[in-house]
Parts: C-alpha cells; structure tokens; sequence
C-alpha cells in the first residue's frame, strides 16, 4: 500500500536516497539534509523521528516504484525475454546517465552487518522481491520457448540478480557503464533458447 508523503517528506526521501546511492547509509546525516533545503534538522524529526525511518521509508519508497514497473511491464509485454531486456535496459541508462549509477538495495545490502535490524528487513525484501519476478520471468521463458536455464528457474533468478548487482560494481569500479552491459548481455545470451 503507497504511504502518501507530504511534499517536504517526498523531497527528503527522494535527497536521502540520492546520498544513499553515492555513499551509503553513514554516507549521509540529516545535518546533510537540513542543509541541502534550508531547513532545521527538528524539521526532518518532525518527518522522520529517526534516520532508521527514514531510511525504511527510502527502501520502502523504492519497493513500491519497483513494483509497479514491474506491473507495468507484465501489462506491456507477455514475452519474458523483452520483459528481463527492459528491466536490464533500465539499468543501462541509469548507469550511463548516472540518474542511478548504483542499486540503493545493493549499496545498503553490502553494509546489512552494520544496518539497523528495521533497514536490513526492509532491504532483504527487496531482494525477495526481485528474486521472485525474476524467477517467474525466467520460467515464463522457458515456457515460452525462448529460455534454457541450466538450473532451477529460482537459481537462475539469483545467478541473474548476481550478475546484474555484480556488473554494477564493475562499472561503478571501472568507471566504465560500458562494462555493465557487457557483463549482463553474457547472462542473457547464456539463457536465450
């Protein structure tokens, strides 16, 4: 169910996860954020008595948008391959244009040791989340006839997810977004049927 933010809210969720994804949960403070809209650190309590919810909401926010791409994709492609080349593509550009050069899950999951219980389920779903689209498009493709998958379809969703997160990394390590689509287009040929 969508949580309907105030606008002061929406735009310290929306600054809060572009510091997440540059520098990670310790990466950022609300004295950050008080600074960046002008506002006093009581204002952002008032929103988020704390940075633990804060940081579920940012998760949460993005489970949310997550998920209705996904709806969106299913309603606009029954064809499992177009729907996991739309999902790469997506994170193409977003490397290339550095709208979102790094998974926000991704860069809070490699601190989940560290992470405040709250945060670390919230990030966990995600992958949950994803795992699960990812194996049903996956067997949706071998249903289809334009999949193989060399094992389970729920194996073959986290081998994917590896890839995906893993090429991220390479980019981001590389500074190349070139890499990334290099590294994923190798899955995907290994899976075309």
């Amino acid at each position: 169910m969508a949580v309907v933010l105030s606008e002061t809210a929406g735009k310290l969720v929306g600054e809060a996860a572009r510091l997440i994804m540059r520098g990670g949960y310790n990466g950022f403070s609300y004295a950050d954020l008080a600074e960046r809209f002008g506002i006093r650190k009581a204002s952002i309590h008032h929103h988020f008595p704390s940075k633990v919810d804060l940081v579920v909401r940012v998760v949460e926010q993005g489970r949310l948008a997550i998920r209705a791409q996904i709806a969106a994709l299913e309603q606009g492609s029954p064809i499992a391959m177009e729907q996991l080349l739309t999902y790469t593509g997506y994170w193409e550009r977003c490397i290339k244009d550095q709208t979102a050069p790094f998974c926000l899950a991704a860069v809070l999951a490699a601190e989940l040791p560290s992470l405040p219980p709250e945060i670390a389920t919230s990030v966990r779903g995600h992958f949950i989340d994803l795992a699960r689209w990812l194996e049903h498009v996956l067997s949706l493709g071998v249903e289809q006839g334009t999949m193989k998958l060399d094992a389970s379809p729920a194996v073959e969703a986290e081998t994917f997810m590896a890839a995906v997160y893993g090429a991220m990394l390479v980019a981001r390590a590389f500074d190349d977004p070139e890499r990334f689509e290099v590294i994923v287009q190798a899955f995907i040929h290994r899976v075309q049927a």
